[in-house]
């Protein structure tokens, strides 16, 4: 996967997340999760789900209540070991999926990586961006790293991440703590906050970068035939 296809489509998902209501609201791996289950068009053990995602028992448990008291998936005993709980998704989880990647796709700009694909192919790219968690950190990280400047101001990082400002501005609060970033006020300005790698953050970056670019969008597995 091509770092900025990953970028193009987690900044179209943040800003659909933000106009869905809050008590429908899903977050990026709760949709990968659906989108998963989607493509695979088979039930998925709950441990292979967690494995996918390099989730915890509780986490993966928690992604799971909250699919499921949405009627989006539906969960069962697995066929030889009632031990084992298995997913799948339900006729409402498709209809999520489709409506939830047709308005990712809407919200990538024209001349954007992926701005020309399909709703569905954007459903099989998050089932793949799922297996790699990024915080907001992270994509802040990334934010900077793909740009074409040194540098970016915090209300750039909004626009390129497709994020709330105080949830950029927090996590480069956070980063900068942890000298991932370094703040410096631009040139002439009295409030403008410009932020920029540090060679440690770029190291960072390159890391995910790394990860991400590793990552293969698999196609819609075939049912067999009778």
């Amino acid at each position: 996967m091509d770092l900025r296809e990953y970028m193009s489509v987690r900044r179209a998902y943040n800003i659909v997340r933000q106009k869905v209501s809050s008590d429908e609201r899903l977050t990026f791996e709760e949709y990968a999760i659906l989108c998963r289950l989607d493509v695979a068009d088979a039930p998925i053990k709950t441990s292979a789900i967690a494995e996918y995602q390099g989730a915890l028992r509780p986490t993966m448990t928690h992604r799971t209540n909250h699919l499921a008291g949405l009627g989006y998936i539906e969960r069962g005993e697995g066929s030889t070991d009632r031990r084992n709980v298995v997913c799948s998704i339900s006729d409402s989880g498709r209809e999520a999926v489709a409506n939830l990647s047709a308005l990712t796709r809407a919200q990538i700009p024209n001349g954007k990586a992926l701005s020309r694909t399909s709703a569905d192919r954007i459903c099989k790219y998050v089932d793949a961006m799922g297996s790699v968690f990024c915080k907001a950190g992270d994509l802040v990280l990334l934010g900077i790293y793909t740009s074409d400047e040194e540098s970016l101001t915090i209300m750039k990082l909004v626009d390129v991440l497709g994020l709330l400002q105080p949830t950029v501005s927090m996590s480069v609060a956070s980063l900068a703590d942890l000298g991932l970033v370094e703040r410096e006020r631009e040139t002439g300005g009295q409030h403008t906050t410009c932020v920029r790698l540090t060679d440690t953050g770029r190291a960072r970056a390159e890391s995910l970068a790394g990860t991400i670019q590793s990552v293969v969008v698999r196609r819609k597995l075939r049912k067999p035939r009778d």
